[in-house]
């Protein structure tokens, strides 16, 4: 653990850049969530006007406030109004179940939660489960959409915009005294059975900040549209870069390539960013909704490296994509494909086999390796021999909530350990080249196959199981179940199954009966079954939501 700031040196936060960006360009549009628009002067006084009713709440420094809420202002209000009073912001998954919420915020010890009106329904039947585990239940604050969508509150809520409205507009918010702090908690999304809470210090949200910045060319008073969601890594830390750089946040409820093209044209949207998902949306979108750009726009993304074919319709519509690498351990975007002007000579395909490569650390990592994990000793730079990608940085977690022993291992030998395995080029670039743990990417999800499995094999018909990915046409990947079963069990009555026990991102899409392949002592031999799901070929698309 690094140690604290000496005391002639303040702390650095990304506090201050929403302060900065107030005092100097506060009539510069900083919120736009449709018709209703917030200048940074009015965001930087609701933010403080919401520590206020924090603090008025008894919230405390070191006390944990979660959040399950879409990209709306309040969202990115919470991501400096918590902290604010020194408090730690949780940001949940809107798509996780009663079960698993209830879970989460048991183990994060949540004292207060704010929830979209969109999905209070799940987080009453969450309370309801936490408090049959436990007395001690978080106070609940619901977030009236601004169309007034979804009811309205009773008079037992309290609500997000009273909150604010008896808040000071003054309020004197606390500047972190040691900037190892934790800023926020985000719980991965399945590399485990037990999502892990990754913790988030003041320093590395600040480093990765204005570092992602500079990796992605992001200029001053750029528009941001949010397509990606603001609960993943604080949305990749672009919360709080867009106020560093004075720029505007366009806010979308949900991502629609109808909502997206009209922001872009309306607000002239000069960056967004997402898991590829969202660049199929954007390029197989219907000619109705595609509108033609009135300047090139800017896209960061991340997860598995999208296919020649999307890359070339983004480029035709007037996208710049950039790929990019990490985890939620590495406050987002840890490695990104630096270009080389080179490389534009290419024709797609070669142009695209650069591109889909994770590449080089940002200016955040002090050193990405590729490192054979038994001996800790780098491989050569050949392209070919695969190794653990470990990383050294300023914007990595200080570890996982309440686990010494999760945290420990992650930093085994002095690397911190993805998990996941790839080559090193000669130029120095990092290529992935599978996924430990066989983790699933879905829309930017991830998808632990464990869980998945654990849920079907307790099926009464199950005999054995094995969840692998397929490649689909909208989501990249989707869960294939492979199950050897007793008597007689459609796909259909085994998704159902699965529909009930689990998020409807996580159950499997496809499912292939059969007894399944296995090595001499009885382990089922996964990679035969991955090669069998590539095989079947991707799933055609059929809808924009889930199962």
């Amino acid at each position: 653990m690094a140690s604290k700031c000496p005391a002639n040196f303040p702390a650095i936060t990304p506090l201050m850049f929403l302060e900065r960006t107030a005092i100097s360009y506060g009539e510069r549009p900083a919120v736009i969530y449709g018709d209703t628009v917030y200048t940074w002067a009015q965001t930087f006084e609701r933010c403080r006007r919401l520590a206020s009713g924090l603090a008025s709440l008894n919230i405390q420094p070191g006390d944990v406030v979660s959040v399950v809420a879409p990209n709306v202002p309040a969202m990115y209000e919470l991501h400096f109004g918590v902290p604010m009073v020194g408090a730690i912001l949780n940001t949940l998954n809107v798509r996780l179940n009663a079960a698993t919420l209830a879970s989460l915020l048991q183990h994060s010890g949540s004292k207060m939660i704010f929830v979209d009106r969109q999905y209070v329904p799940v987080i009453y039947e969450t309370l309801k489960l936490q408090k049959e585990q436990s007395s001690k239940i978080p106070v609940l604050i619901v977030i009236e959409d601004l169309y007034g969508l979804g009811g309205s509150s009773s008079n037992s809520e309290l609500e997000y915009e009273s909150l604010l409205s008896q808040g000071d507009p003054e309020f004197q918010f606390r500047w972190p005294l040691d900037e190892w702090e934790t800023i926020s908690l985000n719980y991965t999304s399945g590399t485990t059975s037990r999502p892990k809470g990754v913790e988030y210090h003041h320093r590395g949200a600040y480093i990765n900040s204005i570092v992602t910045a500079s990796m992605w060319g992001m200029k001053d008073f750029p528009v941001h549209l949010w397509t990606v969601p603001m609960f993943h890594c604080n949305g990749w830390c672009l919360t709080w870069t867009v106020a560093a750089q004075a720029g505007t946040n366009v806010c979308l409820r949900t991502v629609t390539a109808e909502g997206a093209y009209n922001a872009i044209l309306k607000h002239k949207v000069t960056h967004l960013s997402g898991a590829p998902i969202v660049l199929n949306i954007l390029a197989s979108a219907p000619p109705s909704d595609v509108k033609k750009l009135p300047s090139k726009v800017q896209v960061l993304t991340g997860g598995a490296p999208p296919p020649p074919s999307i890359l070339s319709r983004m480029e035709d519509l007037g996208f710049d994509v950039t790929h990019s690498y990490g985890l939620t351990e590495t406050f987002g975007p840890a490695l990104y494909c630096r270009w080389k002007p080179e490389w534009n000579s290419l024709v797609l395909e070669e142009r695209a086999i650069f591109k889909s490569r994770q590449g080089l650390g940002t200016l955040a990592v002090v050193e990405a390796a590729i490192m054979n994990p038994k001996t800790m000793e780098k491989v050569p730079r050949d392209g070919k021999t695969v190794g653990e990608v470990m990383l050294k940085g300023a914007a990595i977690m200080k570890g996982y909530w309440n686990d010494e022993k999760a945290t420990r291992l992650a930093f085994e030998g002095g690397w911190f350990h993805t998990g996941d395995l790839g080559v090193m080029h000669a130029d120095g670039y990092i290529q992935l080249k599978d996924r430990s743990k066989d983790i699933i990417i879905s829309g930017g999800e991830n998808i632990s196959s464990i869980e998945v499995e654990s849920i079907i094999y307790n099926h009464p018909q199950v005999i054995e199981a094995a969840v692998v990915a397929r490649p689909d046409d909208h989501w990249g990947e989707t869960p294939c179940a492979f199950v050897h079963v007793s008597g007689h069990l459609s796909s259909d009555s085994l998704i159902a199954y699965c529909r009930e026990r689990l998020p409807h991102f996580m159950v499997p899409r496809s499912v292939v009966f059969g007894e399944l392949p296995k090595t001499s002592t009885g382990k089922i031999q996964k990679y035969l079954l991955r090669e069998r799901a590539k095989a079947m070929g991707t799933l055609q698309k059929n809808t924009l939501s889930r199962l």
